[in-house]
């Protein structure tokens, strides 16, 4: 029977990729306007630049581990306790004003200066543009109370809890919020499933959990033994080898799975 019900929460309940794409628009504009210069192919050219930097740096490993991408390193500020976070935060401002930097040369502007106020513009940019999936609340709501909810997602803990306060609706329907970079391990390590298990004294069979990524979420529940729903809003082709249990395009699917579960196992 499942009792508890695991979200991810970026791209899941949270449409993080089209709030960083309007933080990039955002100060893309910024820069034409200080500059006066076209700049139309700046924000591939700080994604590029950005991703090559953040490969660069020794806490490179870390962050993968953990699961924080490159553009969560373009507003993050990695105050959080660990020696690998301290790190983190000792490099950002320079990372952040680098990645800019370097993309505007990449685009024939020169202006070190002008990298810094993007880069200083770019996570307020980013807090102003929070975007829930319309459907994030009305499925929390009609779950609640029904289930017990459990926000398991990875990231550094301020970066994380930074996205929960400007999207404050979110954070009340959960009982328990696991973050990968508090416990030590991100998804798909097995572990982390077993924490968030353990916080509600459950056995794999009786968690469901749902998110977008097949590389974290589904087979890492796959790797605990809980059944996994891959919320495919993208329409992305199938995986050769990791088969969610359930796939979905819309998160108002989910119920009907939770009915079928539910009428299965009275059989």
């Amino acid at each position: 029977m499942v009792k508890a019900i695991f979200f991810d929460l970026d791209d899941t309940l949270l449409w993080d990729k089209k709030s960083v794409a309007l933080a990039f628009a955002k100060t893309c504009k910024l820069a034409s306007e200080i500059s006066g210069k076209d700049c139309s192919g700046l924000e591939e050219a700080v994604r590029n630049e950005a991703t090559e930097l953040y490969a660069s740096y020794a806490t490179y490993p870390y962050t993968k581990m953990i699961g924080i991408n490159p553009f969560e390193g373009l507003w993050g500020i990695f105050d959080d306790e660990g020696d690998d976070f301290q790190q983190m935060k000792a490099l950002i401002s320079d990372y952040q004003r680098d990645a800019w930097t370097g993309g505007l040369k990449k685009i024939g502007i020169e202006d070190p200066a002008l990298g810094g106020k993007l880069a200083a513009y770019f996570p307020e940019a980013r807090k102003q543009s929070p975007i829930l999936y319309e459907e994030s609340l009305e499925i929390l709501d009609q779950l609640k109370g029904r289930y017990q909810l459990l926000l398991l997602t990875n990231g550094s803990p301020s970066l994380q809890y930074t996205k929960l306060e400007i999207t404050p609706e979110i954070a009340p329907y959960f009982d328990h919020i696991v973050i990968s970079g508090a416990f030590g391990r991100g998804k798909p390590a097995p572990a982390i499933f077993g924490h968030a298990l353990s916080k509600f004294s459950l056995q794999p069979e009786d968690a469901l959990m749902v998110g977008d990524n097949l590389l974290t979420d589904i087979i890492g529940a796959e790797k605990a033994g809980i059944r996994s729903v891959w919320i495919n809003r993208e329409a992305k082709a199938p995986h050769e080898t990791i088969l969610p249990t359930y796939e979905i395009k819309h998160l108002q699917e989910l119920l009907p799975i939770l009915e079928h579960i539910k009428k299965a196992e009275k059989l």
